[in-house]
């Protein structure tokens, strides 16, 4: 596995870890850049948004675009069942780290 393919992965498993976190299970895409600069930084916006959409292709998140005042367009994820199972450790999805064992 290459550095790069390594670093979408863990970012993918740290916006569903973020999002299982939330009460609602979304977070707009501002919020979710400040999780993923934690675990790969220096990314630009673009990397961070196909992360989402490729979550979205594999039904791990829903994605939609919303216009919110004074931030302009941003992107909102929900987790699905699919991306909750992930995180729970019940099913995995290729192409995201796996969850580490809780201790």
């Amino acid at each position: 596995m290459t550095y790069d393919e390594r670093c979408k992965e863990d970012a993918r498993l740290a916006i569903l870890a973020e999002l299982a976190q939330q009460p609602d299970a979304r977070l707009n895409s501002r919020n979710l850049a400040t999780v993923v600069e934690q675990v790969v930084p220096r990314r630009p916006r673009e990397w961070l948004e196909a992360q989402l959409r490729w979550l979205d292709s594999m039904e791990a998140i829903n994605l939609v675009e919303q216009s919110l005042p004074g931030l302009g367009p941003v992107h909102i994820a929900t987790l699905t069942r699919t991306g909750r199972d992930h995180v729970d450790r019940r099913q995995f999805l290729p192409g995201v780290t796996k969850p580490a064992d809780e201790e």
